[in-house]
């Protein structure tokens, strides 16, 4: 019992000196309180202080009293108007709260119907898409009316058979890929389709092979049905992917008309050619050496309308220039009737020219026609124009193996060049093989000759080439026409085998014009002859051909030499000591010795004053003319 009475006692005792804590407190914040303070200051009774106040706090109440009571009617509207807000209050918090409940069950609507909208979106997707599947399947399937009704009836060339060929073509591909996948539906069409295909298949097989066989007919410009065809390269196409049998036949039934016509035109061509060739063309005796005895005015300027020069290039190198390189070919009936002839190479040019112009078109109509390229537009070009060819090599081999015409035969060369260059810049490479086999064929016996012509200067024996004279000799200007003409033709396209020919050539024309020199008994003849020569050829070289070429600097040395060897031979006589003296003292300044000539001072005079009026007969007349001519 005492314990807990000690307790509450000391629980009373904490609670009495809470409040008395309090109690301090209150008055202390009241003796800092700024009135209190001033009442402290003052010396003021509180007691009279505190009952002042009492009697202001009553007042004031009987004041708020009677406020209390003039506004009693205000605040009981004012009440009745809060009583009423409290009452709309909860109505509104009851309808809010009825929303959230609807809201509440909106948010799970919208969910359910943004689920059923995103099923309906799947649904329609896929319907979409079997839709347009099936219609597309169903539009390749359907075969309209309208491509029946133009392909049985409709001719070939109509623009509405073509249109409705192309949707055949696509739609019997599309009928095969759906029968791969196994697409039950194919078989109620394909009998429709195969006989569309059938029916479209007849017809462009007797369109097409009508026009090849008017290829046949007589004076048939081959050109218009081959454009023609082309206008309708598409049904070659349409056979190749329904019907390839018909086309290789259709394709055959090409080669074989066109391979018999461009071989009757170029055998008829080639024969009609050669018939307005010149007459008169060099023969295997015509060479450089041989002797100009037989024929007395061979080497006459002929006529070039009559016949074919040997040596003399004259206007046969324009047929390699511009403007008849590309020229119109020759027509040989009309040459005929103008009683015109011409040189084998403008034969040559027209027909090769020809073969050119033909070639390209025929590759460009296969390769567009018949849609081959490569190996394949080779091999078939081969097939058209095999036979062609092999009649123009037979032909060009029995020419060239009886030709002794160098000229014809170099510009043949270097027409086949440009043709060559030609057919490249058109990127047609369908004569590459024949270019290279011609050429093969004519630069050995471009060799040939020219050894011919060499072996004959070498062999040549100047006691026979009659009576000689110092005028410039036949066979020297026909080397100078011949070299000036190989030059000539050379400059566009040079070439070193032809250089090294024409080097070994020169060099025996010097040597022949040496041994013919010798047979003159003086030497001042034989400087004549020498330089009537040298500056004959060295005038015809520089004319007609470049000016700065091998020949004319080779020409000019020897010419400048014999010239100044001619001059030392005419001063020898009254000058020869003064000449040697000169030559001398010029070879002594060479060699630094120019001391030596002081000493040679005294002896020359010496020898000088004994040679006196008549020192052209004394030693060192004789001297200086074995000093001139060693000097040559």
């Amino acid at each position: 019992m005492e314990a807990p009475l000690e307790a509450e006692l000391e629980a009373e005792l904490d609670l009495e000196g809470a409040e008395l804590e309090e109690v301090d407190v209150h008055i202390q914040e009241n003796l800092e309180d700024a009135l209190v303070q001033e009442a402290l200051q003052t010396g003021v009774d509180l007691r009279q202080y505190s009952r002042q106040v009492e009697l202001e706090l009553q007042e004031v109440e009987r004041a708020s009293i009677q406020d209390y009571i003039r506004e009693s009617e205000n605040i009981a509207e004012l009440h009745n108007q809060i009583s009423a807000c409290d009452a709309i209050l909860e109505r509104m918090e009851e309808m809010l709260g009825s929303f959230q409940s609807s809201l509440s069950s909106l948010s799970w609507e919208i969910r359910a119907l943004q689920g059923q909208a995103g099923a309906m979106n799947l649904r329609l997707r896929n319907r979409r898409q079997v839709r347009e599947r099936l219609g597309g399947l169903l539009d390749e399937l359907v075969v309209p009316p309208t491509m029946i009704s133009v392909i049985l009836e409709s001719p070939v060339t109509s623009p509405e058979f073509q249109a409705q060929l192309v949707a055949l073509d696509a739609q019997l591909g599309a009928v095969k890929d759906a029968a791969f996948r196994d697409t039950l539906a194919c078989a109620d069409v394909q009998h429709v389709l195969d006989r569309l295909r059938i029916k479209a298949v007849t017809k462009i097989r007797e369109f097409v092979l009508q026009k090849i066989f008017s290829f046949r007919k007589p004076m048939t410009n081959y050109q218009i049905p081959q454009n023609s065809l082309l206008k309708f390269k598409f049904f070659f196409q349409f056979l190749l992917g329904n019907e390839r049998g018909v086309a290789q036949e259709l394709r055959d039934h090409y080669v074989d008309t066109m391979s018999r016509v461009h071989f009757s035109y170029f055998k008829s061509y080639t024969g009609r050619l050669m018939k307005i060739q010149y007459e008169e063309v060099a023969e295997k005796d015509d060479l450089m050496g041989v002797e100009d005895t037989a024929r007395k005015g061979f080497f006459s300027k002929p006529s070039l309308r009559s016949r074919n020069t040997v040596f003399t290039l004259g206007n046969r190198g324009a047929v390699i220039g511009p403007a008849e390189l590309e020229a119109p070919i020759i027509v040989p009936h009309a040459a005929a009737k103008g009683d015109q002839r011409f040189p084998f190479e403008s034969l040559f040019r027209s027909q090769q020219f020809a073969l050119l112009d033909t070639s390209c078109r025929e590759f460009s109509f296969l390769t567009d026609f018949f849609l081959v390229s490569g190996a394949a537009a080779q091999e078939l070009f081969s097939s058209v124009m095999g036979k062609t060819l092999s009649l123009l090599q037979k032909h060009l081999e029995s020419f060239v193996a009886d030709c002794y015409d160098a000229i014809a035969v170099f510009l043949c060369i270097h027409l086949a060049l440009r043709f060559r260059a030609l057919m490249a810049k058109r990127g047609v490479p369908a004569l590459d093989g024949y270019w290279g086999w011609l050429l093969e064929l004519l630069w050995p016996r471009f060799e040939l000759i020219l050894e011919l012509h060499i072996q004959s200067v070498q062999g040549t024996d100047p006691q026979r080439l009659g009576g000689l004279d110092t005028r410039p000799h036949y066979i020297t200007r026909r080397y100078a026409e011949f070299s000036s003409a190989i030059v000539s033709i050379n400059q566009t396209l040079p070439s070193e085998r032809s250089d090294a020919l024409l080097a070994r050539l020169q060099l025996e024309v010097e040597n022949l014009v040496l041994r013919a020199a010798a047979e003159f008994p003086s030497r001042r003849e034989q400087l004549v002859f020498l330089i009537n020569n040298y500056d004959m050829m060295l005038s015809v070289l520089m004319e007609r051909a470049v000016e700065e070429s091998k020949e004319v600097e080779g020409f000019q040395q020897l010419l400048s030499a014999r010239t100044q060897e001619f001059v030392e031979e005419l001063l020898a006589p009254p000058f020869g000591g003064l000449v040697g003296f000169v030559r001398e003292a010029e070879a002594l300044l060479e060699r630094g010795e120019g001391e030596k000539l002081r000493g040679m001072e005294g002896e020359n005079g010496g020898k000088r004053g004994k040679t006196g009026k008549n020192g052209k007969n004394g030693k060192k007349w004789e001297w200086g003319r074995e000093t001139a001519r060693d000097g040559g």
